[in-house]
């Protein structure tokens, strides 16, 4: 996969621009870079620096009003080798920083959780309480395997939660092997499946690592595909919360379609939260309780009043309060915080 010498034919070629021709001459860049990355796509089709160099390519000639036919640059000189050879060895397993080394921007990020019922939110901000017995994928990608296995909240109840989470960092040769973490309830390990706490011998192995952030909350973060995991307890369900970078989120084929966190819970899964109110504790005590931790009365508090009226488990405000807490750090446009329906 040549992506890099792409890369770096763009940058050389857009260095300097200058004067009235300025657009014309940015417009010619961008077409000899879609050129280039044409050239190398059947050997560069599972490469993460080739889909990115593919998408940014498009928003920036969308961007710039450059026509997809037209002359291209001339061939320029390279960047010095080593200093490329420099920059590749280190930055290769920083997703950011690879990202605004291309771009000159830093990437965009979506934010998706499950918590609680489980209440799922999704990268669109889509909000769904789901019945889900069993185990159902909340995400399924190139990079990423996420899976939560849901039981019933109380004997009888249609509610169910969170009992085990298992996540699967997939294989990524330059930066680190394939990693599995795995939760259930009264045990959040900080630490992979074999032991380790980081993503093993290779070069890239610190780009993913694993820590207590406090008891019950376990945080994962995956530098070299721009993402970052939290895993949290509370009362007798997990919660997960995910801030991916947009194009790892993107990362999937049609066959795998399945992913609660891309398309929510199917039609049948779902439950009305304004069905609620038939519980072990009364709605209006169940509202007193949320309030205490979720002043606005958005999706998060509806959440928190329905798994408390369901569950009688007054435990259930601390998950819709980490969930909260979670979007509040994860999530790129605090606008979007809170989500009323």
């Amino acid at each position: 996969c040549k992506i890099l010498r792409c890369n770096s034919e763009y940058v050389a070629a857009t260095l300097n621009l200058r004067g009235s021709n300025r657009n014309a001459a940015y417009c010619n860049a961008l077409r000899s870079y879609s050129h280039c990355t044409r050239k190398t796509a059947r050997t560069c089709r599972g490469d993460l620096a080739y889909h990115s160099a593919v998408h940014g390519i498009e928003d920036l000639m969308i961007q710039n009003n450059c026509s997809k036919e037209g002359p291209t640059s001339p061939p320029r000189p390279r960047p010095p080798a080593p200093n490329h050879q420099g920059f590749e060895s280190l930055d290769i397993c920083n997703y950011e920083k690879n990202f605004l080394y291309k771009y000159g921007q830093p990437p965009s990020y979506q934010h998706c959780a499950a918590f609680g019922d489980p209440h799922i939110r999704t990268f669109h901000d889509d909000f769904h309480t789901c019945r889900v017995e069993g185990s159902w994928p909340l995400l399924d990608n190139d990079y990423l395997f996420v899976q939560a296995t849901s039981s019933p909240v109380a004997k009888g109840s249609n509610a169910t939660v969170t009992s085990k989470l298992t996540i699967i960092f997939k294989n990524m040769k330059e930066c680190i092997d394939q990693k599995v973490y795995q939760a259930e309830i009264d045990n959040l390990p900080a630490a992979f499946e074999d032991g380790s706490v980081n993503g093993g011998e290779r070069p890239g192995g610190s780009s993913l690592a694993i820590r207590e952030r406090s008891p019950g909350h376990v945080e994962i973060r995956a530098e070299y595909i721009g993402t970052t995991i939290a895993i949290r307890q509370a009362g007798r369900q997990l919660s997960f919360s995910i801030r991916a970078a947009e194009e790892v989120a993107r990362a999937f084929t049609e066959e795998q379609d399945l992913q609660l966190c891309v398309g929510g819970c199917p039609h049948s899964q779902r439950i009305s939260r304004s069905e609620c109110c038939r519980g072990r504790v009364a709605a209006e005590t169940a509202r007193a309780l949320c309030k205490e931790m979720l002043p606005v009365e958005d999706v998060y508090f509806q959440s928190c009043v329905f798994d408390v009226v369901t569950s009688g488990d007054a435990n259930f405000t601390m998950a819709a309060h980490g969930a909260l807490e979670d979007a509040r750090v994860f999530l790129p446009n605090a606008e979007k915080l809170h989500i009323f329906q």
